[in-house]
């Protein structure tokens, strides 16, 4: 495949009017507006008609992940508003699952704001109103480029660090719609999937989805496959290099069941990605297989980094069905559940996408990773799509409008 790190990002912005941006979710969620790319004809319709464009046999996989309320607000002793995001453990070994699980005491890495404010010798405290028994410290171990390691302790030491978010932390909105959570936003930043608590923004190609799209899709023999990518706060990092190649890529865990790779191995017809996240993760799947055909044996640990992919031939290279039937094959003769790491993949003009047929997606930050993935999906016909959706009022990012388009 072609070397990406040669692309000027002044080639991928473009103009975004603040009015063409959704600051809140539509009454309704599968009400929004569906973009149709397919056989490089643009036409439109809405979300709750997507079963029109799709077919008996087709596979639609989505991303399970579940938004945490990852932001927590503290008061310095001076009276300050300081506020961590919670990124990742802080310590790498463990596993944000298991980390989300940790009770009494966690270590964290955090963004913050307002980090002037925190002497570091302080102990930042909250007690809310609510419970009087709860109660949270948070003590500043290191500032490091970008974030803070912050170590956090609570009462009653019990509950885990999840339940934590969950009674004291807010959702994490992302900063381009530059308004405070509202009470609604609990359960519309979250999608229908969402079961495994990970992620501090929204798999946002999901929440268009209700249960009766689901089921009218089911009913027309559409098949539904889930995995998960815990989705990071570098998804909202611009590309700030002037070239590609000196761009540090953000790193996500991902999970993946043996049912799951069965799904995909088994899809005889069109595998429809529900989003970016979900199309990352199955590439990087394909990736491992390629890894684990290589190297003569399946490594259950996945690590992808985001150059790989660009050092091969496309001769040497298996198809969708050999890939994952390999790893298939691999994962019950080794008695492998599920496949777990970490993927760095990114996805660029110059790529050709191996998983999947479809992407459905909502319309992307100008200059940033997400647009460089949908034009490695359909070319430069993305800004012929990004042109016509911002001229007939088509409703952008997260809380905005759909589209499916197809992959070349």
């Amino acid at each position: 495949m072609t070397d990406p790190g040669g692309i000027s990002m002044d080639d991928y912005q473009y103009d975004l009017p603040a009015d063409r941006i959704a600051s809140h979710p539509l009454d309704k969620r599968d009400h929004s507006k569906l973009f149709l790319f397919l056989d490089n004809q643009i036409s439109e319709s809405r979300f709750n008609e997507i079963d029109k464009f799709l077919n008996s046999g087709d596979l639609l996989v989505a991303n399970q992940t579940k938004v945490v309320q990852a932001r927590l607000v503290f008061s310095t002793s001076s009276g300050a508003r300081l506020e961590l995001f919670c990124l990742e453990p802080g310590d790498a070994g463990i596993e944000l699952v298991h980390a989300m699980q940790t009770k009494g005491c966690v270590e964290w890495k955090c963004m913050a704001g307002n980090l002037r404010k925190w002497k570091p010798e302080e102990v930042l405290f909250m007690k809310p109103d609510l419970d009087e028994g709860l109660g949270m410290e948070a003590r500043l171990l290191a500032r490091e480029e970008g974030f803070v390691r912050v170590l956090f302790s609570w009462e009653p030491s019990h509950i885990t660090f999840a339940e934590l978010l969950e009674k004291l932390g807010r959702v994490p909105l992302p900063p381009y719609l530059r308004r405070e959570a509202e009470a609604d936003d609990k359960e519309r930043y979250q999608t229908v999937f969402a079961s495994l608590e990970g992620s501090v923004a929204a798999p946002t190609a999901g929440l268009h989805f209700t249960e009766e799209v689901l089921n009218k899709l089911a009913e027309q023999g559409i098949q539904q496959a889930l995995l998960t990518l815990h989705v990071g706060a570098g998804t909202f990092k611009p590309v700030s290099a002037e070239r590609l190649k000196d761009h540090d890529m953000h790193r996500e865990e991902i999970i993946a069941s043996l049912d799951l790779i069965g799904q995909v191995a088994g899809c005889e017809n069109n595998l429809i990605s529900v989003g970016t996240t979900s199309l990352r993760t199955l590439e990087s799947l394909y990736w491992t297989a390629v890894k684990g055909i290589t190297e003569g044996s399946l490594n259950a640990k996945i690590d992808v980094e985001q150059w790989y992919p660009y050092g091969f031939q496309e001769k040497d290279l298996p198809d969708r069905k050999q890939a994952f039937s390999y790893l298939y094959a691999e994962m019950k003769e080794k008695g492998i559940s599920e496949l777990k790491g970490h993927t760095r993949l990114l996805i660029a003009p110059g790529y050709r996408v191996r998983s999947a047929d479809f992407l459905l997606t909502n319309f992307h930050q100008p200059g940033s990773t997400l647009i460089l993935l949908v034009s490695a999906c359909i070319g430069d016909s993305w800004k012929q799509v990004y042109k016509y959706a911002i001229e007939n009022d088509f409703r952008f990012l997260s809380y905005g409008d759909s589209s499916l388009l197809q992959i070349r």
